[in-house]
């Protein structure tokens, strides 16, 4: 068999449990026997994380800006009872937030759709598209455990010398303090992608926040967006499409009666909130396109999903689970579409499309894993991942 060579490599960056033992199994099963893979490995597994104090996740950022293009398997956030079982050193912050504040893009994420698979809001006959802005807000706070009876200040010094205080909370007892930021070129860059995206697959842009809680914060966001528009007015109004900002609340509400077809913009912690919804709505988290794009032209795709951590203790257990391994076929598809439509590998961007068209088709042809199956309703029983990716062998070969 003819394998299909690749000029300039990806950045490749491997997980964590169930999701770091598909990664293996789909380059073994569907990516080596055909294409010669010419990636950069970083291990961003939890273990390795520890190992390198995280340096690891700040390298795998550096490379995807300088090779434009990168790939990535869902990654653990250790929380307390992680740290625990890992045995870590410190509470590392999400990997994710750390590659997005380096690379400080716009995620967009699509639930990916296959007949047979039917949202469970019946009134969506159109796919929803989150572009959620990919940078600072709650990923990047700074926090703190109040001890005991205080005073909490928000302050900013300027390069003057000029200093700015307000008071945020006299504590009486013990609490919490959360202190988040954002800039305005990243929310203008933010702007910038959404509207260009919506331009270029011709569907309407929302935009949603609080800005009637967070009247600067929020307000920031829609008035950068509300001036992008006016940039942007002539050629939506070409193209016959609509641009408009409502209360997230609303927004919502609004979602929810709606037929879809639309790009939902929203700010960091919205996006990753409604994408996991609209996902599971559509069907299953495991059947969501992500990529995160930037300004300067750099590319990295990923499932929107966790690790699939109760799969994998079964798998240590020498099961055989049903874990659904489409978002991370398709990331690796969208990566080497990428590479291959930067450097003119007409047979790369095939092969990547022969291999969405795989997944989908072995769907369609009745072989899929047990979170598809449940949907479908009757007696249909789920293949193991294992089997459902042979299954797709079969179909590219």
């Amino acid at each position: 068999m003819n394998t299909i060579r690749m000029q300039n490599p990806i950045a490749e960056m491997d997980g964590d449990e169930m999701t770091r033992v598909l990664w293996q199994m789909i380059k073994d099963q569907l990516l080596t026997p055909f294409v010669e893979l010419n990636t950069e490995y970083y291990d961003l597994g939890l273990q390795n994380r520890d190992a390198t104090d995280d340096a690891v996740t700040v390298e795998a950022a550096a490379a995807v800006k300088r090779l434009h293009v990168g790939v990535k398997c869902a990654t653990i956030t250790p929380n307390t009872k992680r740290m625990e079982e890992y045995h870590l050193k410190r509470m590392y912050r999400s990997p994710n937030g750390t590659i997005r504040d380096i690379l400080d893009g716009t995620t967009f994420r699509a639930p990916i759709l296959v007949s047979g698979i039917e949202p469970a809001v019946k009134s969506w006959k159109k796919p929803i598209t989150i572009a959620r802005h990919s940078s600072a807000d709650q990923y990047s706070a700074a926090e703190y455990r109040v001890p005991g009876p205080g005073t909490a200040e928000l302050s900013f010094t300027g390069e003057d010398g000029q200093v700015w205080k307000k008071e945020i909370c006299r504590f009486t007892g013990s609490g919490v303090l959360q202190g988040i930021y954002n800039r305005d070129e990243s929310i203008r860059n933010f702007a910038r992608a959404c509207f260009a995206y919506a331009l270029t697959t011709g569907q309407d842009l929302w935009f949603s926040a609080k800005d009637t809680i967070c009247k600067a914060y929020d307000g920031t966001f829609r008035d950068i967006m509300a001036e992008t528009y006016e940039e942007n007015r002539a050629a939506f109004d070409k193209a016959g499409l609509h641009y408009f900002y409502t209360l997230i609340d609303d927004a919502v509400a609004r979602a929810m009666r709606s037929e879809g077809g639309f790009v939902w913009a929203l700010k960091n912690y919205d996006g990753d909130v409604m994408s996991d919804m609209v996902s599971s709505a559509f069907g299953s988290l495991a059947m969501m396109t992500s990529v995160l794009c930037t300004p300067d032209g750099n590319f990295e795709y990923e499932a929107a999903h966790g690790t699939i951590t109760r799969h994998y203790y079964r798998y240590l257990q020498g099961e055989q689970p049903s874990s659904n391994p489409v978002a991370t076929i398709f990331a690796w598809a969208g990566a080497l579409g990428k590479r291959g439509e930067l450097d003119g590998n007409t047979a790369l961007t095939g092969f990547a499309e022969r291999l969405k068209n795989a997944a989908l088709d072995t769907i369609r042809g009745g072989v899929m894993t047990g979170d598809l199956a449940a949907l479908r309703g009757g007696d249909e029983k789920g293949v193991s991942s294992a089997d459902y990716l042979a299954a797709v062998r079969a179909r590219l070969e």
